[in-house]
């Protein structure tokens, strides 16, 4: 099974409020709403792309600290292989979220600069 990443999945941006971030992406930029889980937390559509608006958590910072998640097949096999070439771990795959239809699985690695780097597969029942 290929490690190729097949597209962004997700992107998150580190708002200092959401309310007003929501209003900003949503109502001004028109991008669809999607679900809010919680009152720190919105999810809205960008061509397929998920856009994550989020306050900052743990050591993050408003604006300086977005992620790209990278969709991939199988996310055990995909972090460990990019270990092997050279990667840095920072967090093993596990499920984040039961949803519907699918369970979310992450796993985040770091850029050569420190960045986060997301992984995530969507698990279909």
């Amino acid at each position: 099974m290929s490690t190729t990443t097949t597209g962004i999945g997700q992107i998150a941006i580190t708002v200092s409020d959401v309310d007003a971030a929501l209003a900003f992406y949503r109502d001004i930029l028109e991008l669809p709403f999607l679900f809010r889980p919680a009152p720190n937390l919105a999810f809205l559509d960008s061509g397929g792309v998920r856009l994550m608006l989020s306050t900052p958590q743990g050591a993050g910072s408003v604006g300086g600290n977005s992620i790209l998640y990278f969709k991939v097949a199988d996310i055990e096999h995909a972090f460990a292989s990019l270990l092997d070439r050279g990667a840095v771990g920072e967090r093993e795959p596990q499920a984040t979220a039961e949803l519907s239809d699918h369970t979310l699985w992450l796993a985040f690695l770091r850029d050569p600069d420190g960045n986060l780097v997301g992984l995530m597969e969507e698990r279909r029942r």
